[in-house]
């Protein structure tokens, strides 16, 4: 069978996999705290023909080898975790981290922890504050964060995450600090849907989470701005860019494809 054959397949498949990764971003394009994908490719291992001849000076000159391509093959998909634009909601429980931090959230009381670019936070009923999901903001501690309707009638979020109760006699009380979290290698983090990363061991080492506060110079986590979300970093020029390219690519495999059939139907026409 022609080799040129499996490289059009192989060709063909990988670009289907950059145009589903190209049709998730653009369908993410308005999701909060959204980091877009993008599919990087390599060659597969070439089939020697011949080898390398080293040269002898003065007799014979080198030789280079002749090698035939396999075709090709997902190198990566990579999360682009470049800051996306700011919206200003006014709502302050809305909130964007301004650096490289991310907020800490758990479905239970801080033990199952998960990390999150979206602050499209509320107040629940029994004044804890949460996510879309329900889940828990946790704060500095990795505690979730509560506040007592009953005591506090009005609060602020400061850019260090500093929560400031307005309390019924007219005082105020700071209840907590958010807790944001920076990670060594964020394209290491694992989507797990929700707008949700899961702690790897390729992102920090041992997969640890360590909770520190905002605005922490050492650190480098970023300060928090208040009614404002960020949102998808997605660009859409680049995306349908992106998608002209792959599009023609999968056409140019499947005429590969298309003429090495031709060239096999000749073969098999030469006996008749």
């Amino acid at each position: 069978m022609l080799r040129s054959m499996y490289s059009g397949v192989s060709g063909m498949r990988g670009f289907q996999t950059k145009l589903d990764v190209i049709g998730n971003n653009i369908a993410n394009v308005n999701t909060v705290g959204f980091k877009a994908g993008r599919v990087m490719f390599k060659d597969i291992l070439s089939q020697s023909v011949s080898g390398v001849t080293r040269p002898e000076d003065g007799a014979t000159g080198g030789v280079n080898a002749k090698q035939i391509g396999l075709g090709v093959a997902v190198a990566a998909i990579d999360t682009i975790h470049t800051p996306g634009s700011a919206m200003t909601t006014n709502v302050p429980t809305d909130l964007r981290i301004d650096g490289d931090g991310f907020f800490v959230v758990s479905p239970d009381d801080g033990t199952s922890k998960y990390l999150t670019r979206a602050g499209n936070f509320g107040v629940d009923a029994l004044g804890q504050l949460v996510n879309g999901d329900g889940m828990f903001v946790l704060d500095s501690g990795g505690a979730p964060i509560k506040l007592d309707p009953a005591e506090v009638k009005a609060f602020s979020i400061s850019s260090d995450g500093s929560i400031i109760g307005v309390n019924a006699d007219g005082t105020t009380q700071t209840y907590g600090q958010l807790g944001v979290v920076k990670v060594v290698n964020p394209g290491g983090l694992e989507k797990v849907g929700g707008n949700l990363y899961k702690m790897t061991q390729n992102a920090n080492p041992d997969g640890a989470i360590e909770i520190t506060t905002p605005g922490n110079a050492e650190s480098g986590t970023g300060a928090i701005v208040a009614g404002q979300l960020e949102m998808s970093n997605v660009d859409l020029t680049s995306e349908f860019t992106e998608m002209i390219v792959a599009q023609r690519g999968f056409q140019a495999n499947s005429r590969i494809i298309t003429t090495s059939d031709e060239i096999l139907q000749e073969v098999v026409n030469l006996k008749r």
